[in-house]
């Protein structure tokens, strides 16, 4: 509807100006672009809540594969990432990801990226060597990006990220 408005003034506009069709082109296509943009809504920026034990029981998740703890955040993750599936908590709901087959793989066969239905998340390690915390447990340095569904950063921090069975 915007768009047919910006058109209709810029056509009446031209009609009794000295303006060349080149022009008249341009400026059409500018008017147009500016409309397009200020459709586009801003970035809806995230703040993930740590996962609770609770939590952890009622989505089954439990296996091979890493949590993320922010820098300054609590001992509960806020992202854990398995073999088949990743999952955070964003506004007081469970958002489920799964792998995007075609990101790296990281350590213990997991992948790097996944996919949701509002958003997309990586857990990069900065550190690929980590550090042992437990017998089966290396605990590295590691980077939480997401995004919205435009490509935009939504969140993003550092943190250790702790992988193992």
């Amino acid at each position: 509807m915007r768009i047919f408005v910006v058109c209709a003034l810029l056509t009446l506009a031209a009609c009794g100006s000295d303006v060349t069709p080149e022009e008249q082109t341009r400026i059409d296509e500018k008017a147009i672009a500016e409309v397009e943009a200020s459709q586009i809504p801003p970035a809806d920026l995230v703040e993930p809540q740590m996962l609770s034990q609770t939590d952890f029981e009622e989505h089954d998740m439990y296996g091979v594969g890493c949590g993320f703890v922010p820098e300054g955040g609590g001992a509960d993750p806020i992202a854990v990432t398995f073999l088949d599936d990743a999952y955070m908590k964003i506004d007081d709901s469970i958002e489920r990801f799964a792998p995007d087959p075609g990101s790296a793989e990281s350590v213990f066969g997991t992948r790097v990226r996944f996919d949701g239905a509002r958003h997309s998340m990586q857990l990069d390690l900065t550190d690929r060597e980590g550090e042992q915390v437990g017998m089966e447990t290396m605990a590295h340095d590691a980077r939480l990006t997401m995004r919205d569904g435009r490509d935009r950063v939504v969140y993003e921090a550092r943190g250790k990220a702790t992988c193992g069975s």
